[in-house]
């Protein structure tokens, strides 16, 4: 009995019946660390943010946790076809001392070509392509991290998960170590997803 429960613990973390006991240790290590190095935060707005004075008034706009800032970036987005000069002023908060260029500027508004805003609401809780990515409220964002997310001193990435997509997507942030705070550096997450079915021609 106890060696068929070992062979199926074995087998479970991908190690065959004849390992030495000191590569079950190094395995079981391996596991542990990558585990320890998964995070998830949720964080739910009862309503979105029309401009940066009400950004200003969430908690989250402290700027001292990186997967708050994460959150934020979303949520600067989801004003940028309707009114995207409170959507780049959401955003420039965001990125402190470094506001967005030209070129950033104008690779997310490339992402948004062909009608494709329906992106942004992909990445809220409730949004599917069978659904027209209509996200659930209150909005619920869930930001994930890795076990390299903080590998650099300073910097993370971490992940955002579309309805529309199989994988995370990544979001870059820099810390200003001075005031302690995390700011946006790179929206990386608005590459395509999988079409809504009221926009797919063959649903």
């Amino acid at each position: 009995m106890f060696k068929e429960l070992l062979s199926q613990v074995l087998r479970n973390v991908g190690l065959g019946g004849n390992t030495s006991l000191s590569q079950i240790a190094e395995k079981l290590s391996s596991a542990a660390k990558q585990s320890a190095g998964k995070q998830e935060r949720s964080f739910t707005f009862n309503s979105l943010p029309k401009n940066l004075q009400e950004m200003k008034a969430l908690p989250e706009a402290s700027l001292q946790d990186p997967y708050a800032t994460a959150a934020l970036s979303l949520l600067a987005l989801t004003s940028f076809e309707s009114d995207r000069e409170s959507s780049i002023e959401m955003l420039n908060f965001l990125q402190g001392p470094e506001p967005l260029n030209p070129r950033s500027l104008q690779q997310i508004s490339d992402r948004f070509m062909d009608g494709k805003f329906y992106k942004v609401n992909s990445f809220f809780s409730g949004a599917t392509p069978q659904n027209n990515y209509t996200p659930s409220k209150p909005y619920t964002i869930v930001v994930s991290s890795n076990p390299y997310s903080f590998e650099n001193e300073g910097w993370a990435t971490l992940y955002l998960t579309s309805g529309g997509s199989d994988n995370p997507r990544p979001v870059k942030l820099r810390l200003k170590p001075s005031t302690s705070q995390w700011f946006l550096s790179e929206i990386q997450y608005l590459g395509d997803i999988r079409v809504p079915v009221a926009q797919d021609k063959w649903a």
